[in-house]
């Protein structure tokens, strides 16, 4: 009698559980579709809000957002005084600026129920995999060809410490990012909306480097010191006729410069005439004291310094590096900056990178977006030893050897605060400021397989697997109520309680549901049922051979369920493997299989046992309906 209380009672705890994760999910919040007007920006946006955004209304669009929505009727309008988050601006046609509060207008086009929940149920929900829910895929392969086997070990874990911080600051709910093998990396983005600045944002290497301008003594021998080298070689290189065969043209834009005499004589200086004496300065304009080179010549320009002659034959000391694509002050045309290759200082000593806004009337950053670098102690003495030593010199700041500025020194800078202007766009400054704060990958990364899962395709997949998980648990359900009678129906009620197991389980665990998972749940149907036919098949066994009910039901248990655990075990053990050796997808099924598999010899051998035990208890039987 104890142990029948004691059973009694786990099941009653197991079950409470159950209900305590799976309710919140049955009871959801409001889900709505609004348009929002934005009144003196002109614009609309259709916008879709879901549970967990709905969740964080107070945070998005004011403190009376969720309120005023919950009170809602279809083709309500709504008026919210707040800012819109980033994610959404994406989503808006037109340039609208939100960098201040806006008055919003939101209509609410599509609403369902609500179900308020004490506050002491579970938070927790039960997530999407990325096949359910849309987003992208990635497999990154760690760049390691020069590094040992211990420095490819530690460069990869590195860089999935990185990669895992630039998410997280990205703000992608419930991202995976883990190794495979020795040095890739799967990245699994669920629910992205903008996969082109993701992927920007994961491969960016981010190697901060601060490096000097050369001076013109030494630009002027570089450039001619390359000139001779090519007149020399002309035969080498195939592609110098190109050069040679393109017509002198003058720069006609008018370009911002960062130099100190950029209010000198801005005009265009012609470059001089093609000719095998000037194949390379052919190629480069100049614009006051600013060297650039056209979009159509920068190929050609590339090849030319990416030589590894050219870079012998350059004077000692001094390298060439692009700046970054600005067309707004540079239309058509990359600057081009020559600089020592010493690296005075190095994205170490970042102590922190802030997006800000700027102040006051210089118009390098006044009312636009610029990152503002502070430096640790020891790099706040070495930036002030620097900026002392070189008053009136360029100072240039690299990102990836690309050039983001290069500001001239006008005097000694104590408190270790640097800043890279030039930037277009608020969401670019950010990406920069979430790529500088979480540190440079070791090495660089290669995007080497693709994929992305729009939410329509998600949509459908579990729309599918819910159809295939309805209809096998149908059949089931006939199956053992037309073949076990009563016992069939004693069992189905177990596997209805197998089923919500699992999902209370999974979201426990913070586990993600995915197509495999689904099947995971489709074949851990099939082995409950499988556990319980046989246990009755022998029942059957026992009854014939003219035991009493109880007799029967109590050796058919017994004798059965050796035979259960060893087939459910070696599939556990089956799943564990999966899980330890499999990635994504393959996870989520042994996951889930895992769970499956112990939820189903719970129901098969406890739960039906007790309901058996409880028919009988109430009124002793002669036979069985089995």
């Amino acid at each position: 009698m104890k142990k029948n209380w004691f059973r009694t009672i786990v099941i009653i705890v197991v079950f409470l559980i159950t209900i305590y994760y799976l309710l919140p999910l049955i009871a959801k919040n409001n889900y709505a579709i609004v348009n929002m007007k934005v009144y003196d920006q002109d614009s609309t946006l259709i916008y879709e809000i879901n549970e967990h955004e709905y969740k964080m209304g107070s945070k998005l669009f004011g403190t009376d957002f969720d309120e005023q929505i919950a009170m809602a009727d279809i083709n309500d309008s709504i008026f919210v005084s707040g800012k819109l988050p980033d994610y959404m601006l994406r989503s808006v046609e037109g340039d609208i600026d939100f960098t201040q509060d806006q008055l919003i207008q939101a209509e609410v086009v599509e609403k369902t129920s609500k179900v308020e929940l004490p506050s002491w149920f579970s938070k927790k929900e039960l997530k999407l995999g990325l096949d359910l829910q849309g987003g992208m895929h990635l497999v990154l392969e760690v760049d390691t060809e020069d590094l040992s086997t211990d420095a490819t070990t530690n460069a990869v874990n590195s860089a999935q410490k990185i990669i895992t911080n630039r998410i997280d600051q990205f703000g992608v709910a419930e991202p995976t990012i883990q190794k495979i093998g020795s040095k890739r990396i799967l990245v699994q983005l669920p629910g992205l909306r903008d996969a082109g600045r993701a992927k920007e944002l994961i491969g960016k290497t981010a190697l901060l480097e601060f490096r000097l301008v050369a001076n013109n003594q030494d630009i002027g021998s570089a450039v001619e010191a390359i000139d001779e080298y090519l007149k020399a070689n002309y035969d080498k290189y195939a592609y110098l006729k190109e050069i040679e065969q393109e017509q002198t043209s003058a720069v006609e834009e008018t370009l911002l410069s960062e130099e100190p005499d950029s209010t000198a004589d801005s005009t265009a200086i012609e470059p001089e005439e093609t000719s095998r004496d000037h194949l390379f300065s052919s190629l480069v304009s100049v614009y006051g004291q600013r060297l650039i080179v056209r979009k159509e010549n920068l190929d050609l320009f590339k090849k030319i310094i990416e030589l590894p002659e050219i870079k012998e034959v350059m004077p000692e000391g001094v390298i060439i590096l692009l700046g970054k694509s600005d067309e707004k002050n540079f239309p058509g045309a990359r600057p081009v900056y020559f600089l020592y290759d010493t690296v005075e200082l190095t994205g170490a000593s970042l102590k922190s990178a802030d997006v800000r806004i700027g102040q006051g009337m210089d118009p390098k950053i006044a009312n636009k977006p610029y990152v503002s670098l502070q430096l640790d102690n020891e790099g706040s003495r070495i930036f002030a030893n620097v900026t002392g030593n070189h008053i009136n010199e360029q100072l240039a700041i690299v990102l990836d050897d690309v050039v983001q500025t290069a500001p001239v020194i006008n005097d000694k800078i104590r408190d270790g605060n640097a800043m890279i202007t030039g930037i277009p766009d608020m969401e670019e400054a950010k990406d920069l400021a979430i790529v500088l704060n979480a540190g440079n990958l070791p090495a660089p990364v290669n995007i080497i397989e693709e994929r992305t899962v729009g939410p329509t395709l998600g949509s459908d997949s579990i729309d599918a697997g819910f159809k295939a998980a309805l209809i096998g648990l149908v059949l089931v359900v006939i199956f053992m109520v037309i073949y076990y009678k009563l016992s069939g129906f004693i069992a189905d009620i177990a596997l209805f309680g197998n089923v919500l197991i699992i999902l209370a389980v999974l979201t426990m665990l913070n586990a993600s549901l995915t197509m495999p998972g689904i099947a995971g749940i489709i074949l851990t149907i099939g082995m409950a049922v499988d556990a319980n036919v046989l246990i009755f098949e022998r029942i059957r066994e026992e009854l014939r051979s003219g035991k009493t009910v109880r007799t029967a039901i109590d050796n058919g248990y017994k004798r059965a369920v050796i035979t259960i655990a060893d087939a459910n075990i070696t599939t556990l053990i089956t799943a564990v493997v999966l899980y330890q050796f499999g990635t994504g997808a393959i996870r989520g099924f042994a996951v889930t299989l895992s769970v499956g598999i112990l939820a189903s010899m719970f129901t098969a051998i406890v739960v039906t046992k007790a309901i058996f035990d409880g028919v009988i208890t109430r009124k002793p039987r002669k036979s069985l309906s089995i």
